[in-house]
């Protein structure tokens, strides 16, 4: 592999600089507001703000938060308070016993015999934007790489939960919305970091609750028909969960339980593997020698394989999450006066654990800045420090989907990087910035040519 290049990323700068790039760019961004020291230290007071942020880098600080003691460090409550118009009291941020009862029920749907079934609506919308990236190719428009890459997996959800697809009415209302909602979400906004008391109501612009509104309706539309009185039970997603008990108590979800977990679903299951194949192609675009060598190893294999073999594409997929991991903060607080590591927080205090800071982490990762896929290889001299790679999360609350992702991810480069060259238009303009997944901060126009 050729010198390692350095991806689109914020430059650390010293906390006075970053707080005056994060105030006066425009952007209002938290990956602007970091300062270089946040990517050096174990643990730390995280700027100046009325209710205390704790960074927490170091991994075994870090698992101590996200395991048993889970009761101590709850789901941030700004975190909660933006999801909640759209997900209810859904698995993703719900606590103790009510999330304890929802993982039971939900997680059998992710089991390995359903992974298998997952393959097929997975292949089926692949093959529609292959459908129209073929079309755009033969007519030389070029389009925008993570727009079409979010339909693609919405798609995939749709066909996941409800075996239909994107382009039928109701399911492609509610990617739209989606959209509004990402974008329109008061998620950690600066001034709510800085100024917010902790535990205080966090009201969401109202753009964002209308979409949130619209999208619940439309869910709850495409449920009535499979929950009414003598409805045959089909094998998706909203079936299982339609048919989960809870093994404690025998008893299944509300229909309002349900539309909680099927936005779950759709939102983590489109947006997180929608950024990861983004940022993978942009990687690709500034290493074409290792996306040669991943051609090369598709080519070798049989022409359905859909990636879940291949060295390269596995590789390619976990460093894309190193460097743009999906969910970017990852934000607990305190329930309580405590310690952790040496240090002494008060209730409120926002426990700031940033997949993005720690797989950044100069102490923990060689050249921690640099795309740098074979470091991956087992026993490789420029792994990672262990616990120090949180794609999913960690503990009892990791993501219950990281399975269906990564195939669904391997699955899409596979057959992008087999039929297609993508050429990025205009790769010095791309920014990542930190919204619910790290997304570009605008479009990324991309010629597909068929090979």
């Amino acid at each position: 592999m050729s010198a390692l290049w350095r991806p689109p990323a914020p430059e650390p700068l010293s906390p006075n600089r970053a707080l005056w790039r994060a105030m006066t760019s425009g952007r209002r961004d938290l990956l602007d507001l970091l300062p270089a020291d946040a990517f050096e230290t174990d643990i730390a007071p995280l700027g100046y703000s009325r209710r205390g942020v704790l960074l927490v880098n170091e991994p075994t600080l870090v698992r101590a938060v996200f395991d048993g003691r889970m009761p101590a460090f709850p789901k941030n409550d700004l975190f909660v308070g933006a999801l909640a118009p759209l997900i209810g009291g859904g698995v993703f941020i719900a606590d103790g016993d009510a999330w304890a009862r929802q993982r039971r029920m939900i997680e059998p749907g992710f089991g390995q015999l359903r992974m298998r079934r997952a393959e097929k609506p997975i292949a089926a919308a692949i093959d529609a934007f292959e459908a129209r990236m073929d079309a755009a190719a033969a007519d030389g428009r070029t389009i925008a790489l993570d727009v079409e890459l979010s339909r693609l997996t919405a798609d995939v959800m749709c066909r996941t939960i409800f075996s239909i697809p994107l382009d039928s009415d109701l399911a492609g209302a509610v990617f739209r919305d989606f959209d509004v909602f990402q974008e329109t979400v008061a998620n950690v906004r600066l001034g709510r970091l800085l100024l917010g008391r902790p535990f205080a109501d966090a009201p969401q612009p109202k753009p964002a609750r209308e979409a949130a509104t619209r999208i619940r309706k439309a869910i709850s539309a495409l449920l009535a028909p499979r929950i009414a009185p003598g409805a045959e039970p089909q094998d998706d997603l909203a079936g299982d969960l339609i048919a989960a008990r809870d093994p404690e108590t025998g008893a299944g979800f509300s229909e309002t339980e349900l539309i909680d977990q099927l936005a779950v679903f759709f939102l983590a299951g489109h947006e997180t593997t929608a950024s990861t194949a983004t940022w993978a192609l942009v990687l690709l675009h500034g290493a074409p020698d290792y996306a040669a060598r991943c051609r090369a190893e598709i080519a070798a294999a049989p022409a359905d394989d859909n990636g879940a073999k291949l060295r390269s594409i596995q590789n390619l997929l976990r460093e894309s999450m190193r460097l743009y991991a999906p969910g970017p903060f990852l934000p607990r607080v305190a329930r309580a006066d405590g310690e952790l590591g040496g240090r002494r927080f008060k209730r409120g205090t926002m426990i700031m654990i940033s997949p993005w800071i720690i797989h950044r982490h100069r102490a923990y990762w060689p050249d921690a800045d640099r795309f740098d896929p074979d470091r991956f290889d087992k026993e490789s001299p420029r792994a990672g420090r262990t616990g120090a790679y949180l794609p999913f999360g960690l503990g009892p609350r990791a993501c219950v989907g990281a399975a269906f992702a990564t195939l669904e991810g391997a699955a899409i480069l596979t057959r992008i990087l087999r039929r297609y060259a993508a050429t990025l238009t205009a790769p010095e303009r791309i920014r990542p910035t930190a919204k619910l997944t790290i997304r570009p901060d605008q479009g990324i126009e991309t010629r597909f040519d068929r090979r």
